[in-house]
């Protein structure tokens, strides 16, 4: 689970979903391949998805899936029933009552997780809706 890895660590999972190319070394250098992974699959990375698949993170794989909103996975999410991933994954989509769960449960990491992974959400949705990319 996300929720026990060390705050440091999921500062360094941060920091490379930010798209730090060292940081996301660092991690695979130092026993974290799963975050590396789930770091690039949160940036739409196909290859990571099914890396984490592949070598026992389906969870993480999973939970990639559920922040992008994919309607199977979030409700996979919901069966597996881990409060801290099921908010987590919604509050990545800025779902304010997440936030809060989030916030009351003092998981600030999580929130500054969230942040980021809707910014990078946003910047793919704008990057898949320019005219230029559109296939005729």
């Amino acid at each position: 689970m996300l929720q026990d890895y060390d705050p440091k660590i999921l500062t360094a999972l941060l920091v490379s979903i930010q798209g730090d190319k060292e940081m996301f070394k660092w991690l695979l250098d130092n026993g974290y391949p799963e975050l590396a992974a789930f770091s690039n699959a949160i940036r739409g990375d196909e290859e990571a998805l099914r890396w984490l698949f592949a070598h026992d993170y389906g969870v993480l794989g999973v939970l990639s899936n559920a922040i992008d909103g994919e309607e199977k996975a979030v409700e996979w999410m919901k069966e597996y029933n881990d409060p801290v991933l099921i908010h987590f994954s919604e509050a990545c989509r800025k779902n304010e009552e997440s936030l809060q769960w989030l916030r009351e449960n003092q998981l600030g990491i999580f929130i500054l997780l969230a942040k980021e992974i809707n910014t990078v959400l946003r910047i793919q949705a704008k990057e898949n809706t320019f005219w230029y990319r559109m296939k005729f």
